[in-house]
């Protein structure tokens, strides 16, 4: 039996407390703001997905005590600031999930799951005219500009679906696509600068995303699994050619991608 002390939340927050003290804390935790704390709260998120890809359901533990930890440290760099506390950040998020949820916590009902998405998107845009922001009758509008770009472009493209602004199937995505593909290697051929590149470059992405979408794939696990692919196969290169007693950084390009070849067909046939 485990006898050790399990801490609570409140443990949690007053060790954030403890980091943060000016006089007795850490010096690298008394430093961080909003801005500097941002990147590694994005970055927990993937790590969560990624233990809950891989499930490591023990990973997926860790990396969630990770996640709320970034919930607490910008909750107390509010409270420092006078602008909020962790109790208020569970309050709205309480009041939130009640006020979104009327079929579970009131007496409404809808006749199905697509009628309870737009019943929460409506939900949502009423909670923007109560906060006073300026009125956009857009179908896109609410989509935050603070999303990872590729999951942004995802938000768009359902959201022009919903008014019917959408190809039928895959085939007209995969034309699309093939297009795109052309645009750039058309501005490779004619020397193009960097900015037409990216601009063509980013419609090759934005297409790609909207396949991914009309497979019913989620794109960003998709990308996991082939960044997960691609490290797995090179660490197997390196082990061949180390082996073989000729590091890989010592062999030119074709001896690399035979390499690539035999790791590929080991896979196959394993």
């Amino acid at each position: 039996m485990n006898t050790a002390k399990r801490h609570s939340l409140d443990d949690l927050l007053a060790i954030m407390a403890r980091l943060r003290d000016p006089q007795t804390g850490c010096p690298w935790d008394v430093q961080q703001d909003f801005a500097t704390i941002a990147p590694y709260t994005i970055e927990e998120a993937y790590e969560v997905a990624d233990a809950i890809d891989r499930k490591d359901w023990h990973d997926l533990r860790d990396e969630l005590g990770d996640l709320l930890l970034q919930v607490v440290f910008h909750a107390r760099m509010a409270q420092e600031q006078g602008l909020f506390d962790f109790a208020d950040v569970a309050h709205a998020i309480s009041d939130k999930m009640i006020r979104r949820h009327p079929h579970v916590f009131g007496d409404v009902s809808y006749e199905d799951v697509e009628a309870q998405k737009d019943a929460w998107e409506a939900i949502k845009a009423g909670e923007r005219a109560a906060k006073g922001e300026s009125h956009d009758d857009s179908a896109l509008a609410g989509v935050s500009r603070g999303l990872p770009e590729w999951k942004r472009a995802l938000k768009l493209q359902q959201r022009a679906a919903k008014v019917g602004f959408d190809w039928p199937d895959e085939q007209p995505v995969l034309d699309k696509l093939a297009e795109e593909i052309e645009e750039v290697r058309a501005e490779f051929a004619a020397g193009a600068d960097k900015a037409r590149l990216q601009d063509e470059i980013g419609d090759v992405a934005f297409v790609l995303v909207n396949l991914a979408r009309h497979a019913d794939v989620d794109f960003s696990q998709a990308l996991r699994h082939a960044n997960a692919k691609f490290e797995r196969r090179f660490r197997a290169m390196e082990d061949l050619a180390r082996d073989e007693g000729v590091p890989l950084a010592g062999r030119d390009l074709d001896a690399q991608e035979a390499l690539w070849q035999r790791v590929k067909a080991g896979e196959s046939t394993a």
